[in-house]
């Protein structure tokens, strides 16, 4: 054959829908989501989130109607976060079986049993006065030892309330290897850690804060990765699969993509990625404004997460994006 090649046209491939359907190189489905939710102590009605239109604190009763919408529409899981009515220096209503996750926890899994996958946020951020994620030395420092302490004791008390993965998000060194000991021993081989193993300080998380009504003041950077920093979230990737994490996360999800593609290229268990809730409220707060196509900038974001390598997302869109899908 003689002569040039014919020039190559790749807009062949976007020249309608089902074309662009047919050749798409990434693919979001409802199970690919994990739903966020908040469950108040004391409360008889769900209450709206202001920073986060959309998202309420639930009851329990609400909380497990949500979780049967999240089966009904084919969601991956569903991540639990418990906003207590009284916090302590230690919080200690984070292992308390009483405590408003532990008894939500229960609900929700025999509610749904295993239609649906339940997580639990396993950090005393939301338990603590002093709001951070763990205990304080004399000194008003986090003391890491002291806090692995207190996470195997929550560990064990949302094993026994029936979670199937536990998310372990408060950044402390050791911590998995801490918990999963914990477990083993009690016999909960079974139960699934999922490892914050990147969870970067934000100027992001300041919608979640009113959510799970938080204490804190300060910030945590002393604990959670500083975002110029991206060798570490690798050492931290290594350090979590040597003890035993089943799935590793990088939080926040959108300003941290290439984290996500680089933990991804060499991570040999699943990666997960968490939309936050600064990333949901500007969304929400831009197409409120008519600046931009709320359900259409949802799914690119979405699709983003999941491209860069991430096969879990969580986001507080999980129900709107599966209705669409």
């Amino acid at each position: 054959m003689t002569g040039s090649f014919p020039t190559i046209r790749p807009r062949r491939l976007r020249g309608s829908g089902p074309l662009r359907r047919l050749v798409a190189q990434t693919r979001l489905h409802p199970a690919d989501l994990v739903l966020p939710v908040f469950v108040r102590e004391g409360i008889d009605a769900p209450v709206p989130v202001s920073a986060m239109p959309g998202v309420v604190q639930h009851t329990i009763e609400s909380l497990v109607a949500e979780a049967h919408r999240c089966v009904e529409v084919g969601v991956g899981g569903i991540m639990l976060f418990g906003v207590p009515l009284a916090k302590d220096p230690e919080g200690s209503g984070a292992d308390d079986p009483g405590g408003i996750l532990n008894v939500a926890t229960r609900a929700v899994v025999d509610a749904v049993g295993d239609r649906l996958v339940v997580m639990t946020d396993l950090c005393l951020d939301e338990f603590t006065s002093h709001g951070h994620c763990g205990v304080l030395d004399a000194a008003g420092r986090v003391d890491n030892d002291a806090t692995l302490e207190r996470y195997a004791a929550m560990g064990l008390a949302q094993a026994r309330a029936g979670a199937h993965v536990l998310g372990l998000s408060g950044m402390m060194d050791g911590q998995v290897g801490h918990v999963r000991a914990a477990l083993d021993a009690e016999g909960f081989t079974e139960v699934v850690i999922l490892a914050y193993t990147a969870k970067y300080t934000s100027g992001l998380y300041g919608p979640f804060r009113e959510a799970v009504a938080s204490s804190l003041v300060g910030d945590r950077a002393t604990y959670q990765q500083d975002p110029p920093n991206a060798g570490e979230a690798l050492r931290e990737l290594a350090q979590d699969l040597a003890e035993g994490a089943d799935i590793v996360m990088v939080k926040p999800a959108g300003p941290h993509l290439d984290i996500v593609a680089a933990v991804a290229a060499e991570s040999p268990v699943p990666v997960a990625a968490y939309q936050i809730s600064g990333e949901y409220s500007q969304i929400i707060a831009a197409a409120d404004r008519g600046w931009i196509d709320r359900d259409r900038v949802m799914l690119e974001s979405l699709i983003g997460i999941r491209r860069a390598g991430a096969q879990i997302i969580l986001t507080y869109f999980a129900l709107d994006a599966a209705a669409l899908l």
